[in-house]
Parts: C-alpha cells; sequence; structure tokens
C-alpha cells in the first residue's frame, strides 16, 4: 500500500529510547509555511479579508536563535516598496504567527545574502482572494494574503522581509476586469519579522552526528537497509552518511523530484488548460482535456481555486451565440499508454489514494468531493467519460459524451476557413478555463501528498521536455530535467511521480542535493518547493507526526519534509535548522522495515528531531 493508502494514525505514538538528561531545546521557527488550501476548499471568499486568532505553538520558520519575538500583524491588503535589506547579526524567533485564510504566494528563495533581481521594483496590485480551508490538518498557511504579502527570503546567512517583486506574477494577473483595489493609507515602513541566521553559526561535524544518531539509523526498527545523508545547505557538503550513495525505494519522497522537475521546466506561473473547440458539425462541441487534475464541476471543489466546467460551458455557450449545442464529444488523447502506474502495489487502483491518470479528469478523478477521516476517496474508472458527462449537463446537451473523432482535435485551435467564422470552424477554439498556477499545484500535491496530482505533473514535464505524456515519457523527461539541474542521477529509477510503484529507486545523496539546489538560490523557480513542505506538528503529512512530547518540542516549526510509506519502506526528506541555527537538508530510506508503521515512524521522527535539537559538535 502506498502512503496515502493507510489510514493515519493517532496522535500517541510508539515512543523510542533517548537520553534521558538531554533536555530538548525550545522551539522556534525557521521557515514560514505557504501551505495550500485544503483539498475540496469552497470558492474564494471575496469578502474583506480580517486576520484570525493566533494559533497556538511555534510558527515556522528561520533564524538561528532560538529566543522568541513577537510577530508583527499582516500588512495592509496593497503594500508596495523597496527592498529592506537584512537586519543586523541578532536574531529572534516568533512565538507564534496569526493563521490566514489558505493562500499561496510567491515561493520562499534560500540563497545569497542579496535581494534578487527585480525586488528593488515596486509591484503592481495582490492579485487573488485566499480561499477559506476546510480542513483542521491545513490549518497552517502563508504568514500574511496574497493582499499585501511580504516574500520571505531565506538566505544562507540570514532571513530578511522585502517587499512584492517580479515573484508576484508566477500567481498569475487574476485582477482583469476587477474594481480596482481599496488601498489603504500608507502607514510607516514594517520593520523585519524574522532577524537573518547567523552567517558564523557552527556547521555539526560527522562524530558529532554519528555520536547522536548512529544507532538510531542501525536500529531494528528501520529494517535491514537505511540509507542517510544530511548536508549542510550553505556549503553543499555532506556530514553524515550511512549508505548515502544506495538506490532505494523513496516511497512519496518521490514527489520532491516531482515538484523540482516541474517546477523547472514549466515554470511557476504555467497553468493547466482545459478547452472546448468546434466540432465536424454545427452544434457540436469537443471538451479537450489537457491535464488538469484539480478541474471541478462547479463551486462544491475539492481543490481550492478549481478552473470549473460550468464556467467553461457558459463560455461555450456564448461562443456559438445563436447556435444551440448539440452533441458533446471528448478529447483526452494527450495521455497515452497505462492509465495505472508500473510496479503498483494490486490494491492501488481500488484502493481509494490513487487513480487512473487521464488527460481530463475532475476533481483528482474522486466521485465525491466530500472528505473523509483518513482521505479515503473513491476514485471514477474512466475520469474522461465523468467530465465530458459533467460538461454536457452543464451545457444542457442530453445524450451520452462521444470520443471525438481521430484528427477533429488540432494541437492548436484551428484557423476558420474562407465559408466560417472564427466561432464555429472545425476545430477552432471556443473556450477555455486554466487551473490554478502551477506553484500551487505543487503545493497540493506535497502538502498532502496527492498522488493523483503527482501523477499529473510528471507527465506535464513530459510534454515540456517533448516526451510522450506517458509514464514512459515521465520518466526520460524527469531525468533529462535532473540532468539539466546538474544532480547526480547514478542508480535513478523513475517508474512514476508519485512514489507509489515499489521499482523507483532514489538515493539519499540525490535528495539532499537537491534541496540544496533549490535552497541557493541559483534557481528561485525551485524554492517554491519549500512552500509546499509539510511543517512538522503543523501542516500536512507532519500535523499528526512528532507525537513524543520531547520530539515534538525539539521539531515543530523548524522542520519541513515530505515523508514516504509503502508497507516495509518508510522515509523522510526536508530541511531543519539546527539549534545552532545552521540550515541542513536530510533524507532518510528505508528498506525491509519490519516493524509497524508507528514504530518506524517515531524512529524516523527522532532523528529528525534530534537534528534539530543538537550542535552536534
Amino acid at each position: 500500500m502506498g502512503e496515502d493508502s493507510q489510514p493515519r494514525p493517532a496522535r500517541g505514538r510508539a515512543r523510542v529510547p533517548g537520553p534521558a538528561d538531554q533536555p530538548p531545546p525550545p522551539t522556534g521557527a525557521n521557515l514560514h509555511p505557504s501551505t495550500p488550501p485544503p483539498a475540496g476548499s469552497p470558492p474564494v471568499d471575496k469578502t474583506p479579508y480580517s486576520a484570525p486568532p493566533t494559533p497556538p505553538g511555534p510558527f515556522p520558520p528561520a533564524g538561528p536563535a532560538r529566543a522568541r519575538a513577537a510577530l508583527p500583524p499582516p500588512a495592509p491588503p496593497v503594500n508596495q516598496g523597496p527592498w529592506i535589506p537584512p537586519p543586523g547579526p541578532a536574531a529572534n524567533r516568533p512565538q507564534g504567527a496569526a493563521s490566514v485564510p489558505a493562500h499561496h504566494g510567491p515561493p520562499i528563495p534560500l540563497g545569497p545574502p542579496t535581494p534578487p533581481p527585480g525586488l528593488t521594483s515596486p509591484a503592481g496590485p495582490a492579485a487573488a482572494e485566499p480561499p477559506a480551508p476546510r480542513r483542521r490538518r491545513l490549518r497552517a498557511s502563508l504568514l500574511i494574503p496574497l493582499t499585501g504579502i511580504f516574500v520571505l527570503v531565506v538566505f544562507a546567512a540570514g532571513l530578511v522581509v522585502v517587499r512584492p517583486g517580479p515573484v508576484a506574477g508566477w500567481l498569475g494577473d487574476d485582477t482583469a476586469g476587477r474594481p480596482a483595489a481599496v488601498v489603504d493609507p500608507p502607514g510607516p515602513p514594517p520593520g523585519p519579522v524574522l532577524g537573518p541566521l547567523a552567517a558564523t553559526a557552527p556547521t555539526p561535524d560527522e562524530a558529532g552526528l554519528t555520536k547522536a544518531i548512529g544507532k538510531l539509523v542501525t536500529g531494528n526498527d528501520l529494517g535491514g537497509r537505511t540509507s542517510v545523508v544530511v548536508r549542510d545547505v550553505v556549503s553543499g557538503n555532506v556530514i553524515f552518511s550511512n549508505g548515502g550513495n544506495l538506490p532505494t525505494v523513496p516511497a512519496s519522497t518521490m514527489k520532491l523530484v516531482t515538484a523540482a522537475t516541474v517546477l523547472a521546466t514549466r515554470g511557476p506561473a504555467y497553468k493547466i488548460p482545459t478547452r472546448v473547440v468546434a466540432g465536424p458539425n454545427p452544434g457540436e462541441v469537443i471538451l479537450v482535456g489537457g491535464g488538469d487534475p484539480t478541474l471541478a464541476v462547479n463551486s462544491d471543489s475539492f481543490y481550492g481555486g478549481a478552473a470549473r466546467l460550468d464556467k467553461l460551458a457558459a463560455a461555450t455557450k456564448k461562443a456559438l451565440g445563436g447556435t444551440a449545442p448539440t452533441k458533446v464529444y471528448y478529447d483526452s488523447s494527450l495521455y497515452s499508454g497505462p492509465v495505472y502506474g508500473p510496479g503498483w502495489d494490486s490494491d492501488i487502483p481500488t484502493g481509494g489514494f490513487g487513480g487512473p491518470s487521464t488527460a481530463l479528469t475532475i476533481n483528482g478523478a474522486r466521485i465525491s468531493t466530500k472528505k473523509s477521516a483518513n482521505g479515503y476517496a473513491e476514485r471514477y474508472t474512466k475520469p474522461d467519460e465523468a467530465a465530458a458527462k459533467a460538461f454536457a449537463k452543464a451545457l444542457g446537451v442530453g445524450g451520452t459524451p462521444a470520443v471525438a473523432p481521430a484528427g477533429a482535435v488540432p494541437k492548436e485551435a484551428g484557423s476558420p476557413g474562407p465559408a466560417a467564422t472564427a466561432s464555429t470552424a472545425p476545430g477552432s477554439e471556443l473556450a477555455r478555463v486554466e487551473s490554478p498556477p502551477m506553484v500551487r499545484l505543487v503545493e497540493y500535491m506535497l502538502v498532502d501528498s496527492d498522488n493523483v496530482v503527482a501523477e499529473a505533473l510528471a507527465r506535464q514535464v513530459a510534454i515540456a521536455k517533448g516526451q510522450p505524456a506517458s509514464y514512459a515519457g515521465a520518466r526520460t523527461a524527469m531525468t533529462a530535467a535532473l540532468g539539466d539541474l546538474g544532480l547526480p542521477t547514478d542508480g535513478l529509477v523513475i517508474a512514476d511521480g508519485s512514489g507509489l510503484s515499489r521499482t523507483d529507486r532514489l538515493t539519499p545523496e540525490l535528495q539532499t542535493e537537491l534541496l540544496a539546489t533549490a535552497a541557493s538560490g541559483k534557481r528561485p523557480e525551485l524554492t517554491e518547493l519549500f512552500a509546499g513542505l509539510p511543517v512538522a506538528s503543523w501542516s500536512g503529512t507532519l500535523d499528526d507526526r512528532f507525537g513524543d512530547p520531547a520530539d515534538k518540542k525539539a521539531a515543530a516549526g523548524v522542520i519541513r519534509a515530505k515523508t514516504g510509506t509503502l508497507t516495509g519502506n518508510h522515509a523522510m526528506a526536508g530541511v531543519v535548522t539546527t539549534a545552532d541555527g545552521r540550515l541542513l537538508a536530510f533524507s532518510i530510506l528505508t528498506d525491509g522495515v519490519q516493524a509497524g508503521s508507528d514504530e518506524a515512524h517515531a524512529v524516523l521522527d527522532r532523528i529528525a528531531a534530534t537534528l534539530a535539537g543538537c550542535g552536534c559538535k
């Protein structure tokens, strides 16, 4: 079974023995979370924003000092200005931060202590209102709403606050046709929210790490083989390795590779279209899938901010003018090959945590948008047909939609013939809707380990690299994209984008180098990966982890990581700030685990929490 094919365990976890005489360090914060709106969020609420109450506990993240400082209130709706240089060396961590409606802003770049290009220029108005959260686990979101957002830039030498810049455009311009935003009177320039990481923060050494986590890494609870790498993000050096170059089943930590490659090839602003083109005869229309896994039927959507078929139908009617729609065809030929992945467990298709990969689907192939306690959702076996039926109903067309005739849909919208108008010529585009920007799709995938979204994004990499949109094409394209990023691909086997396949193989060296590359700031588009990673004891798949009180105290808010679970395989990979303020990337991949999930998860949690809590010198 896959990570999302097992019920989430209760918060009470098996305790892992640890030194009783080593009190955990105070909690702190290191990277501010930017979790996506919970799956199934209702339509965007356009009422004016007001700050909700402050959640309990530490808020992620960055700064070396464990001293706590109060967090300023959210910024006004629109707030523009020049880049604010980093403050002095003193660094304080916030004790808490206001939780806001789930929304997604620009990424949290990590890199050298210089402002990214263009951040000295004012930015335009904010783009979109945040959808409201619908699940407790996804209570964490951006530090402040997109309207008036601060871009939090985590440098290798520190964290600074900057004003909106070019990265704001990654979320697209949704303001066309809207009334002008109401701008509050300008206030005084804001001060820094968090201080910088100390440039001289000590780096843990191999001897210290071996003493701190060595016995945990080699213990029986993690199975016959445990591969671990801890890498210093600033220098890029590996400071601890136990089988770090051994290819191992990554489970859902494969989604880190999917996230990095789709951000690198498609870019954070890319939106996946769903189109309607004119059919062979007047009144006939063809619904064309572009691979958007979040497409919704109407306002009752599973994913916040999703494109909607009812709006697409309304636009189609308008484009047809006086011609009444008479028949609906559908085309999902963009994807090819099997709809289920190679090496998947036999129960995945019916297990409720994965679904068929088709270019046309609705709500991640879910039959119902209602939530279940453990994330289970019954899926359509033919999502493209289900989407076409929903579109026909919204269009007011009876009968059963049919597969579009071969050649009826050109790759690009057709040009009108000499006797036809642009709106009715066969193959001409009548209407389209677009998915949320890629930055949001990546967050949807990472925060709750969404397998259907992951496979859709893997196919986007294939399309961007000129490969067939299939499992095989995605494998070729993702491998090439990693090479383009200068990452090692020795021993790499990519069977799918979700990590459900037992034939996937990654090394901890690759995963930690990927994380360090994303944190370097050299490829700004990759930094959105961190915005989507779950935060320890705060959001997504890490919300109910770290059940041991000592581990939770050390880890809460200072660890961002992707988890992975298949029967016998458990994994965790992400970034952590140590008690001394050093940012580390880590990857833990296990194989042949005999212990139950609770016991294995508890050991993984203990290793990550130990990295957070120790100086390890």
